[in-house]
């Protein structure tokens, strides 16, 4: 009896002396305190009037991102048998046939400049490029490079399946 009393107290002794509090000499000293913050000058705040829209100097804003035409029609160019497509249905993971080759495309719905955050992972050529697409008149999805350039344009074609073109026109092909 007495020797498990002996294990039973060893093993609390074990486990208590785990407890320790542990120091560390250098972050305990004074020596170490960092000194307060000094408070920093603020500048003043400009008031004024903002000029009527559309009288802004159109040299102060940056120019828009070029688009490829052919890549970057709209619904109204969309093929005859195209078919409605909403965003929500594009999330996910696509496999891409492009230059006889297969790699993947994932879209998200992550906004992202003027559309949603995607990538490819595998791919050649234009694809490789690709940081975001968007869903144009409802019926055309637009891949656009990480500049917001048009890189490419799909139409739906099947209930998992859309085909269009890159801006350079090599065909390209999603499906599930």
């Amino acid at each position: 009896m007495k020797f498990s009393h002996a294990v039973t107290g060893a093993a609390i002794l074990l486990a208590l002396a785990g407890c320790q509090r542990t120091s560390y000499s250098n972050m305990n000293s004074a020596n170490s305190a960092l000194p307060p913050l000094q408070a920093q000058p603020v500048p003043s705040v400009q008031s004024g009037q903002l000029p009527p829209p559309g009288s802004a100097d159109p040299n102060q804003f940056p120019a828009a991102p070029a688009t490829n035409t052919a890549a970057a029609v709209g619904a109204a160019g969309a093929p005859a048998t195209a078919l409605d497509v909403t965003k929500e249905s594009m999330v996910g993971n696509w496999r891409v046939q492009s230059a006889g080759a297969s790699c993947d495309m994932f879209l998200t719905l992550t906004n992202l400049g003027s559309g949603s955050r995607g990538g490819t992972r595998g791919c050649a050529g234009e694809l490789t490029t690709m940081g975001s697409w968007e869903v144009a008149g409802g019926k055309q999805v637009v891949l656009k490079d990480r500049n917001g350039n048009t890189i490419g344009s799909l139409y739906k074609t099947a209930d998992a399946r859309f085909d269009g073109s890159t801006a350079s026109g090599q065909p390209v092909s999603l499906s599930r």
